[in-house]
C-alpha cells in the first residue's frame, strides 16, 4: 500500500474500463482532505460519477488504489465503507415515515432506542423538520424529501458523504435554496463531501474545491475563484461561466504576455498561459465581464470597434451582444449602475479589455 499523507480520500492511479479498451477513468491520482466539499464537475461522460460510484463500493477500479482514512477499500464492500449516500432519486422507503427512514441505518448497526431516538431528532432538527417526523414522503415536497435523503446520509455520523446530482430534480430556486442549505451543515458539521454535478454554478456555489473532469482525466483542480479566474486551458475556460473565445495565431511573445492575431483581423495583447510559441495557434479566453464599453482613452491596450447586435436586461446588467472582428457572439455584461451608457441596438461602440484580463490558451 503506498504512503498515506494528508489525503483523507485518495485516488492513486485509479483506472476504470467496462469493456476492457476503452478507459472512462484514466489514471486518477487525486487526495481530498479530511473535511473538504470538494465537487466533480464534468459533462455527460466526463468520468466524474465513475470516480464516485467506485469510492462508494458500487463499481471497481481496473486499476490502482482507493484509500479512505488511511485504509485500502478496494475490497471493502459498500456497507462496511461507513459512507453516506444522497442520490437525485432521493431513495426514501415509501412505506416508511421519515423517523422510520432515518431510524433504519442506526437499526441495522444496532444502536439503542434511546440513542437512535436522539440522532434522529438532532438529525431532522438539523435540516429543519423536527415537526415531519410522522410523515410519509410521499406527504412531502421534493424540497422536504432531499432534505430527508441528506439527514439519512449524515444521521449515523458517516466518515465520508457522497452526492450525486442531489439537487437535480428540484426545480431552479429550490435548487439554489437547497444548495445554500447543504453548504451549511457541510459547514456546521465539518464533515467530508464528494459532489458530483455538471452544474457549473451549483460547484461554484458549495465547495472548497472544485475537479473540472473531461474525457476521464481532470482538467484542473482548483478552488472556485481560481477556476473561474485563473483556467488552465481552453475547456474549463469554456466550460466554466460564461466566456469570450476568439481563436487566432500568436505573433509574439513577450515574458508573461503575447500577441494574438486573432481570426477576422486585429491584434489582441493578452497573457501567456497555455500557449506552444509563436506561429501556433491560439484560444483566448475573456470574461464578458472584464471589458469596457467606450473605455476612456489610454486605460486599456485592447481596443475594437464593435456594433450592438442585442440587449437583454437581466436586472443587474445589460446582456449586451456585440458583433467584433467579424464575431457576432461577442458578450459584453454592462452594469446597470447610475449614469452608466445607454446603448440601442446597431449602435457602433468600442469596446476594450486589460491584457491581464484575457488568456491565451490552447486550442480545442
Amino acid at each position: 500500500m503506498p504512503e498515506i499523507d494528508s489525503g483523507f480520500v485518495r485516488f492513486a492511479g485509479v483506472q476504470k474500463s467496462y469493456d476492457g479498451e476503452t478507459l472512462v477513468v484514466k489514471d486518477l491520482n487525486l487526495d481530498i482532505a479530511r473535511g473538504e466539499f470538494l465537487t466533480m464537475l464534468g459533462p455527460s461522460g466526463s468520468g466524474k460519477t465513475t470516480c464516485l460510484m467506485m469510492l462508494a463500493g458500487f463499481e471497481t477500479a481496473t486499476h490502482g488504489d482507493i484509500i479512505l482514512d488511511g485504509e485500502s477499500i478496494n475490497n471493502v464492500p459498500p456497507h462496511k465503507r461507513e459512507i453516506g449516500m444522497v442520490f437525485q432519486n432521493y431513495a426514501l422507503f415509501p412505506h416508511m415515515t421519515v423517523h422510520e427512514n432515518l431510524a433504519y441505518p442506526l437499526q441495522v448497526r444496532r444502536l439503542g432506542k434511546a440513542e437512535i431516538a436522539e440522532r434522529v431528532g438532532r438529525a431532522l432538527d438539523m435540516v429543519q423538520l423536527g415537526e415531519f417526523g410522522s410523515r410519509r414522503p410521499a406527504q412531502l415536497s421534493g424540497g422536504q424529501q432531499q432534505r430527508v435523503a441528506v439527514a439519512r446520509a449524515l444521521v449515523f455520523e458517516p466518515k465520508l458523504v457522497l452526492m450525486d446530482e442531489p439537487l437535480g430534480a428540484l426545480d431552479k430556486q429550490l435548487r439554489e435554496q437547497m444548495q445554500y442549505e447543504i453548504k451549511h451543515i457541510h459547514e456546521t458539521l465539518g464533515v467530508t463531501v464528494v459532489y458530483v454535478t455538471h452544474d457549473q454554478s451549483e460547484a461554484l456555489t458549495m465547495s472548497n474545491r472544485i475537479a473540472v473532469f473531461n474525457d476521464g482525466v481532470i482538467q484542473q483542480l482548483a478552488s472556485p475563484e481560481a477556476l473561474y479566474e485563473l483556467p488552465d486551458n481552453a475547456f474549463v475556460a469554456q466550460f466554466i461561466g460564461e466566456n469570450n473565445r476568439l481563436l487566432g495565431k500568436v505573433s509574439g511573445v513577450n515574458g508573461t504576455t503575447c500577441s494574438i492575431e486573432i481570426d477576422g483581423g486585429g491584434t489582441v495583447q493578452a497573457l501567456a498561459v497555455n500557449i506552444d510559441g509563436v506561429g501556433t495557434r491560439s484560444t483566448l479566453s475573456l470574461r464578458p465581464e472584464r471589458v469596457f464599453v467606450n473605455p476612456d482613452p489610454g486605460s486599456v491596450p485592447n481596443v475594437f470597434d464593435a456594433r450592438v447586435e442585442e440587449l437583454i436586461y437581466l436586472g443587474d446588467h445589460m446582456r449586451t451582444r456585440v458583433n467584433v472582428c467579424g464575431h457576432d457572439d461577442f458578450v459584453v455584461k454592462v452594469p446597470n449602475a447610475s449614469g452608466h451608457v445607454h446603448l440601442k441596438p446597431g449602435e457602433s461602440v468600442k469596446i476594450g479589455w486589460q491584457a491581464e484580463d484575457c488568456r491565451a490558451l490552447d486550442v480545442i
